[in-house]
């Protein structure tokens, strides 16, 4: 029996659920809204709460354990520059999550994680951003070597 044993295992080993997670945390602090299986973001909800509360706290010593953990500085900087000061009021529960269905390949649960008061346009606008400087520094890059 598993008695006061938290969290979930999701049949990974130790370092790739710590990797994994760190990398949801970043999608999710830079998209403000991801999808996923819902053990999974039930499972990063907390870790992405506890980092907004460092965001909120805002000292150096915050950013450096907030950098250790997630590991992209950029997006600790959204977290402490953007997203904690949006939630400067507010006292816990940054997240929600919402059921979505089913996966069709595997019928898996999945589910949407977002931040409560997110900003719609940040989905998918660094994507964007990065295909269009793609585009306008790499037009001639991309013809094929062979002609």
């Amino acid at each position: 029996m598993r008695h006061k044993i938290a969290g979930r295992k999701l049949n990974r080993t130790a370092s790739h659920r710590k990797a994994m997670f760190a990398n949801m945390a970043v999608s999710l602090i830079i998209h403000e809204q991801i999808v996923t299986t819902v053990p999974k973001a039930k499972e990063i909800r907390p870790i992405v709460e506890k980092l907004v509360t460092l965001g909120k706290r805002g000292d150096l010593h915050a950013r450096r354990q907030a950098i250790s953990q997630v590991k992209d500085v950029e997006a600790v900087k959204k977290l402490f520059d953007v997203i904690a000061s949006r939630y400067a009021d507010r006292n816990g529960g940054y997240t929600r999550i919402m059921r979505a269905g089913f996966r069709y390949g595997d019928n898996a649960a999945l589910a949407v994680i977002e931040f409560v008061d997110r900003d719609v346009n940040a989905k998918g606008a660094e994507d964007k951003a990065r295909v269009a400087a793609e585009a306008d520094l790499g037009n001639g890059s991309r013809l094929r070597s062979s002609d």
